[in-house]
This record gives structure tokens, C-alpha cells and sequence, in this order.
């Protein structure tokens, strides 16, 4: 999907789009004072104050209709300076904008007048309005100014414009692409999890169905890792202040990290990540160098205060799973620790079909003091060991200054949505700083105590947001092993005695196989049972009559598709127990 922010093209002609929604909003709300609208990746938005109006659906058409009304009539743009006096005086009745101008320097500044409109703006923009024809506004919320809930609330509408009227119904197909994508819509259709504002906002729930997705996944990875020789733990949710000064995440983490509390003398935080706890279980005893690597692993529940803007269902909360481990290495196993970490991503992303995705190296910018640990031969040599590391294995990849961790660089492997921007799923980091700081130790072949180094890494990273990344991919569309009812049955009568037994045989022999089933004997119609079925996305729905009781037979209707199949009794339980077992896609 293309953005908007990086298209010069595209930016000044969004910018200027902008300015003509805000000057169509003016004809039709004379009052309207306004804040910033700015080009943001996914087109622009305006923030208006409309005093107590909020805005609807309907208004939003109204305000679009007086847009191309405005742009039919191909005003000029024109760019003017004026001194800061003049600009205070002309925008005097907007304290928006004197909040905007209170922030500039004296000297020359810049508005742009188009017809009855004039708006403080840096620019550029487009010659006339007429440029700005092919636009939809797309979307519309309140927001606080400054993002302060003691604020005045603002209606922000967003919007896309494009040269020409194919290039912006291309986009919008795409838009509608990405609604039907939304893992939200998904989560909601097929009862996988909710949030409640009473809760707390970024904190989502599991529903039944989710939580059995969300388990599947979880055993799936733990599974993998044990074979591997990794050892799962359990380590609680909080942690004092002091572990957190002492790992170096309070200096560089802290306005991330939810606000302490205070118990009988101490401060505790949640946990943002669990490394410190890690390295306290490293610490617990000594070790030996035949012990290493050490493979410390948990499905972590950590918690981080994200910006109420950056929330996104699962995609992004305040509330995360981690799939995370520390391994604890001699300098010499670093290469084989990473090459099995990469191994199993690699093998982790074959077996979702996952094939669109590239691998970064991120290193730190030693320009940025206050983020980084700031120990230039540490990083030199992490830096340069991972390289190394990388190269030896053969791992293609780009390098990206300031993306590291604040404590050592690490390997990112981004996957590309069918629909949005890149993501990160998994991660490796090399850290010679936290063994240091936790002044964890083993004792060597000619027993003399060194420090450890610690690769950190996660390979479904979050399986919160690991599952919304295949929501979104299958569009709801679950392989059978993951989906949280893999049979639904639909018996065509709901009064018939015979029948019944044998939909309760069949439900009964699904179940002694381990399948995830449900019957629907509701006194619904069957039409509707089925439609139903559909929306949920069931990858089966077996149609169960009299015809099939009395053969021993079922016939079933595959996900998505028209032609209904019948088959023995038998072999459709076999034929569930292949695909499960064998995780299709």
C-alpha cells in the first residue's frame, strides 16, 4: 500500500487536500476553528473544533459534496508571508492557531489563501484546488487536543487524494481489502476476543474460542523449543524499581513502563520484559562452561503503556504475550546459538506458509547517547560479532542504524502483510551488556570466573501479535489445526430421534479423536445455521440427514466452497485426524 507520507507527489497533493476539506468544512460550519492536518503514511486528516457538533456518516457526505463543489471551481493556491504580528492579528479569533503561532519565532511566516479560505501553513501545495478532485474522506473520530483527556475534543476526519480517479479507486479497493483483513472485524466475527473500556483500554480479553487459538499456538512453539532443549519457567508479572535500575531499563525504558507502586517500602512496576527475571534465575547458582548454553524459556506475560493512538486489538496492546528466551553462551557458541535461532524461525515461518519477509540488522546510532548504554567498545564488538555471525551462516541481510535494543544490536526478521506496512515478528539480540550489569558468571576450563553472553530472541515475538498476523493473512481462514472449531455439525431436522443419535455418535467419535466440535441442534433455520457456520469460518461443516444416518455416511461442505462431498463414517474422522496432524495451511 502505497504512503502517503513518503510520496513527495503524493504529499503535497494530500496537503492540499487537506486545506480543501477545511475550507468546505468552513462553508458549512462558519464557527470551525482548527488545529494541525498534517500528511500522515495513510493520507491526511484534519483536526477541527465544531463546538458541539459530532460528527456522522452523514455529515461526512455533506462535507464531501461541498468539497468537490469547491474543487470544481479551480481556485489558485497562493502562498503569502506575513510577520508573526500580522499573522497573531489575522488568526486572533482562532486560539488553535495562536497556540500554533506562540511556538514560532519572530520573522516571516507563511499562509496560504485559496478563495474565502486562508490557512497558517508551511506548505507547499498544488497550484489550484481543481488538483484535488479525486479524494474520499475515509474515516472519523474525536480526539483531545494534544492528545489530552483534559482538553477541548476534536473531529478528525481523514482522507486520501490521488492524481487521477483510477489511482484512488485502486486505493480504495485496497481499503476494503484491509477492512475485511482487520483482525479486528475477524476477532469479532468468529467470537476470538473482545475489549472493554472498563477494563482498560489496550488490555483485550480472550474469548473461549480465541483463548483455544491462543493455546494452540502456544503449544505449538513450546513444543518446538523443548525439542530443542530449551526450559520453560514461570516468573511473576512484577518487579521491584531496583531490578529494573539495575538492568538499565528504568534509565532508557521508564516512560514506557507503567507507574510504580508502592508496597510496605518498595516500589514495583510491571514488567515490561523478562529479562531481568532470567538473569536472576541465571544467578541463582553457579555454572560450570560444560552447562552452557543455557536455554531459558516463557510464555511471558508483560505489560507496557502504549499511547492510546497506537492501540490496535491484539496487533498492539498494553497487555502482550511473549513467546521469549535467554540463551546463555560462551563467546565461542555464539554462531552455533544464533544459527539454531535462526533455524527455528526459518522452520517456525515454513510450517504457517509464512515466505514474505527479510532479515535486518540493527545496530545502534552512536550519535544517540541518551538511548543507547553507552559503551562504545561493548557495542564495537557486539556489533561486530553479530556481523560476523550472520555472515558466516549465510544470512542475507540489510543493516539499519538506531533500530537496536538499548543494551546490543539485533537481528530482525520483518514479514510483509498482504495489506499494511512491514512488521516485525521475530527477533535475535546479542547482549554483552545485561550479563555484566546482573554481574552473572561461569566458571571456564581453566576454572577462572567469565561473564556469560546472552542472546535474547522470540520467534512468534508476541502471540498476541502473532495471531493477528495470520488472521489477518488467512482472513479468518484458520488451517483445521488451528482453528477453534475445526467440525461444525448441522443435523438437517432438530426432531427426529434417529437422527439425533447418530449426530451424538458422530459429535462422540470427533471428540475421542481430539477434534473441536459442535453441533447446532438450535430450532433455527437450517439456511441460517449454515450462513452462520460460514461467517465463523469452520474449515468443516458436515451436513448431517436422515439419508446419512441410515448409509453411515457424512456428507460435509469445506469452508469457502459450494460442493458438498459425502463420505463413510469413518473416513471422514480419519480424514479430520490427517489434516490436524499434519497442520495443512
Amino acid at each position: 500500500m502505497v504512503n502517503f507520507k513518503e510520496d513527495e507527489n503524493l504529499h503535497v497533493l494530500n496537503h492540499s487536500c487537506a486545506h480543501l476539506m477545511a475550507q468546505a468544512v468552513k462553508h458549512l460550519y462558519p464557527n470551525a476553528k482548527f488545529w494541525v492536518g498534517p500528511v500522515v503514511d495513510e493520507g491526511f486528516y484534519y483536526d477541527m473544533d465544531l463546538g458541539d457538533a459530532v460528527l456522522n456518516d452523514e455529515d461526512i457526505d455533506k462535507i464531501e459534496k461541498e468539497m468537490k463543489k469547491v474543487a470544481k471551481t479551480g481556485i489558485k493556491i497562493y502562498r503569502r508571508e506575513i510577520t508573526k504580528a500580522e499573522a497573531l492579528e489575522l488568526f486572533k479569533d482562532d486560539p488553535y492557531k495562536m497556540d500554533l503561532l506562540s511556538n514560532m519565532e519572530d520573522g516571516n511566516i507563511t499562509c496560504y489563501d485559496q478563495g474565502d479560505y486562508t490557512d497558517l501553513c508551511r506548505g507547499p501545495h498544488v497550484d489550484n484546488v481543481k488538483l484535488c478532485r479525486n479524494f474520499k474522506l475515509v474515516k472519523h473520530s474525536g480526539v483531545y487536543w494534544k492528545g489530552d483527556a483534559e482538553n477541548q475534543v476534536l473531529q478528525r476526519v481523514y482522507g486520501v487524494c490521488f492524481p487521477t480517479p483510477e489511482e484512488l479507486e485502486a486505493h480504495l479497493q485496497l481499503l476494503e481489502e484491509a477492512k475485511e483483513r482487520d483482525h479486528r472485524k475477524i476477532g469479532k466475527d468468529m467470537n476470538l476476543f473482545m475489549s472493554d473500556d472498563l477494563v482498560g483500554r489496550g488490555l483485550p480479553m480472550f474469548l473461549p474460542n480465541g483463548y483455544l487459538v491462543w493455546q494452540e499456538l502456544e503449544n505449538y512453539i513450546r513444543t518446538k523449543e523443548q525439542k530443542l532443549g530449551y526450559q520453560h519457567v514461570l516468573t511473576p508479572c512484577v518487579g521491584t524499581v531496583e531490578l529494573y535500575k539495575t538492568s538499565g531499563h528504568w534509565d532508557h525504558y521508564k516512560e514506557n513502563m507503567f507507574p510504580p507502586m508502592e508496597v510496605e517500602g518498595e516500589s514495583f512496576v510491571l514488567r515490561p520484559m523478562n529479562c531481568p527475571h532470567h538473569m536472576r534465575i541465571y544467578a541463582n547458582r553457579p555454572h560450570s562452561y560444560k552447562e552452557l548454553p543455557i536455554r531459558i524459556a516463557e510464555i511471558a506475560h508483560d505489560f507496557r503503556f502504549e499511547s492510546s493512538g497506537t492501540l490496535k486489538g491484539i496487533e498492539r496492546g498494553r497487555h502482550f504475550c511473549q513467546n521469549d528466551s535467554h540463551i546463555f553462551v560462551t563467546p565461542d557458541q555464539i554462531k552455533d546459538e544464533v544459527k539454531g535461532v535462526c533455524d527455528l524461525i526459518f522452520s517456525t515461518y515454513e510450517d504457517f506458509g509464512i515466505t514474505d519477509y527479510r532479515c535486518v540488522l540493527s545496530l545502534r546510532d552512536p550519535a544517540d547517547t541518551k538511548k543507547y548504554h553507552p559503551d562504545d567498545e561493548m557495542w564495537n564488538k557486539a556489533e561486530q560479532a553479530l556481523r560476523e555471525t550472520l555472515n558466516e551462516i549465510g544470512i542475507e541481510y540489510t543493516e539499519e542504524i538506531g533500530e537496536a535494543a538499548f543494551y546490543g544490536p539485533k537481528l530482525d526478521v520483518n514479514v510483509k502483510p498482504a495489506i499494511g506496512n512491514e512488521i516485525t515478528l521475530s527477533t535475535c539480540q546479542l547482549d554483552f551488556c545485561l550479563p555484566a550489569k546482573f554481574e552473572l558468571t561461569y566458571i571456564d576450563a581453566d576454572s577462572e570466573k567469565k561473564t556469560p553472553v546472552v542472546l535474547h530472541r522470540a520467534i512468534l515475538g508476541s502471540i498476541d501479535r502473532f495471531m493477528a498476523y495470520i488472521l489477518e493473512e488467512t482472513k479468518g481462514n484458520l488451517p483445521t489445526w488451528l482453528a477453534p472449531v475445526q467440525v461444525k455439525i448441522l443435523p438437517i431436522k432438530n426432531d427426529d430421534d434417529e437422527l439425533n443419535e447418530y449426530v451424538k455418535k458422530l459429535k462422540y467419535a470427533l471428540y475421542d479423536a481430539n477434534v473441536r466440535v459442535e453441533s447446532d441442534d438450535r430450532s433455527e433455520k437450517f439456511g441460517y445455521k449454515m450462513r452462520e457456520a460460514q461467517i465463523q469460518k469452520v474449515p468443516y461443516i458436515a451436513v448431517i440427514g436422515k439419508k446419512e444416518a441410515e448409509e453411515g455416511n457424512v456428507s460435509f461442505r469445506l469452508h469457502g466452497e459450494q460442493e458438498t462431498v459425502t463420505v463413510k463414517f469413518d473416513e471422514f474422522i480419519d480424514m479430520i485426524k490427517e489434516d490436524i496432524a499434519t497442520k495443512k495451511h
